[in-house]
């Protein structure tokens, strides 16, 4: 399937639905991003992204195609580039639209320049099913705009993107973003930063196996630099991140989004151990907590294991008392442990039991014994914070 030369191709990822209406009753919206916000509706597990990607690069493509991307576009005058591949579906730019090999319209094609030209844009009924715009200076065009001109409608409309993170703003804009993009670049980086962004939010949907554990012992040890995680969106009840001594079996550390005697509730702040503390980041991955700082990713899981994505706003390491907690797994010998500030703010969460209104966390102050948390139970052995399949001993 794969030749000599390399161009562009694209691959449907399942998150977006399409939604009925006329696209022109958005228009009203264009430029005003207060009343555009009002289009926003939460997305759903279930919607759809379309992405194709338009390159003239050879392991830009390889790579691509090894990824199951296969739908590639061709300039107009180079449609014999096309012949050389198989399994592929070609479509060529011409004259405002792309077209497959017989000539078909696919979706109409737009360059746009100013919010103006935007607002102007036509499309004809033969091509209203999709729609890709190049917006020639993106940053100047807010891409909410794109996603309020078109929402409530059944068109497909994709941005072209030259980056990942122009892509992501495309495809999140409004919350539920635009239905697709169109990566155009010529570098291999861009083609892989995509697929983990994609990995990134099927991993949204996933639901983790949370096991229930014993606490075994409680013991307050001495002083410790440890690590409070804010985060850029705010932290609901029973939410926090998974942190642990060992990558194995990591607590679910509960923020402090609840009200307090003591301090004013932070509900953007996971006060999350010590420094050499393993936490749960995105792809299946663990990272210290030293590690992380502005603009890096972790996972925010809930009570009943389902997971999102959030980015680190800010990093505060400071010196604080420290208690050790151990636990264990009914039916198994292993012990986990995690250290925390010794502090009225700072809990494990607690498994759910039933139905109706039970408490979620344990500050740890409050912590005894016999008392059930919640770990992630996982491959202990790591190299730069992927599991591989190794012999290890951690105590």
């Amino acid at each position: 399937m794969i030749n000599s030369n390399g161009y562009a191709l694209a691959f449907t990822f399942s998150f977006l639905p399409k939604v009925a209406g006329k696209w022109q009753n958005c228009r009203k919206f264009l430029g005003t991003n207060r009343v555009a916000r009002m289009c926003a509706f939460t997305p759903s597990n279930s919607k759809k992204k379309t992405v194709w990607i338009w390159t003239e690069n050879k392991q830009v493509m390889t790579a691509a195609v090894e990824r199951g991307w296969n739908t590639f576009i061709f300039p107009s005058n180079r449609q014999d580039l096309a012949l050389d591949w198989s399994l592929i579906y070609p479509l060529f730019v011409e004259e405002g639209r792309l077209i497959d090999h017989e000539h078909k319209s696919v979706a109409a094609f737009a360059e746009i320049s100013s919010p103006q030209q935007l607002e102007q844009f036509q499309i004809s009924e033969e091509q209203a099913d999709k729609v890709v715009v190049n917006l020639l200076d993106w940053q100047v065009i807010p891409a909410e705009n794109i996603v309020a001109a078109f929402q409530g409608t059944q068109t497909t409309v994709l941005a072209v993107s030259k980056t990942q993170s122009e892509a992501q703003v495309f495809l999140e804009a409004l919350e539920h973003g635009l239905g697709g993009v169109v990566m155009k670049v010529e570098d291999v980086g861009a083609i892989l930063e995509l697929k983990g962004y994609f990995d990134r939010r099927r991993d949204v949907d996933s639901l983790l196996n949370l096991t229930k554990a014993i606490i075994t012992h409680i013991q307050v040890t001495g002083m410790g630099d440890r690590v409070c995680v804010d985060i850029c969106s705010l932290i609901r009840p029973d939410e926090g991140l998974l942190v642990g001594s060992f990558a194995r079996g990591l607590f679910l550390v509960h923020s402090e989004c609840l009200e307090s005697n003591y301090i004013s509730s932070r509900p953007f702040r996971v006060n999350a151990g010590p420094v050499h503390a393993y936490v749960a980041v995105p792809g299946g991955k663990t990272s210290y907590l030293s590690e992380l700082k502005s603009g890096k990713e972790v996972i925010v899981v809930d009570q009943r294991g389902m997971q999102r994505t959030a980015i680190v706003g800010r990093v505060k390491v400071e010196t604080r008392p420290l208690i050790l907690v151990e636990a264990k797994v009914e039916s198994e010998n292993e012990s986990y442990s995690i250290l925390l500030q010794n502090a009225e703010t700072v809990g494990l969460v607690s498994p759910l039991h039933g139905e109706g209104h039970q408490r979620t966390t344990i500050p740890v102050t409050s912590l005894k014994i016999g008392d059930e948390v919640l770990l992630l139970l996982q491959g202990g052995a790591r190299h730069t914070g992927i599991e591989i399949k190794e012999f290890i001993v951690e105590k």
